[in-house]
């Protein structure tokens, strides 16, 4: 299944991942610095944060395209059986629980 961003979820998307980026590049520097550990915890949670909510916003459009794909009557990507379309989102979806 391929995901395609566009306009302002590409736009979305992206910011949150330089978001995160940034985040963590303050981190390592917090941590090279001798910063509280409290405060690198919460930077770090941040940045965890930015990227759980990328991966979410790339899985939800990928969702809206394979609902887009069915209700069009293209049906599922390649052919692929629904059943195994719906396992691999639903790992997907773990793996950012």
């Amino acid at each position: 299944m391929e995901v395609e961003l566009a306009g302002a979820d590409l736009v979305a998307v992206l910011n949150r991942l330089r978001r995160a980026q940034g985040q963590i590049s303050g981190v390592i520097r917090m941590i090279e610095e001798g910063r509280d550990c409290e405060d690198v915890v919460t930077q770090l949670s941040a940045a965890s944060r930015a990227l759980d909510r990328a991966g979410f916003a790339i899985i939800a459009t990928g969702l809206q395209q394979c609902v887009a794909d069915i209700e069009s009557g293209r049906g599922s990507r390649g052919g692929e059986d629904p059943h195994a379309m719906r396992a691999r989102l639903e790992k997907l979806f773990l793996s950012l629980a």
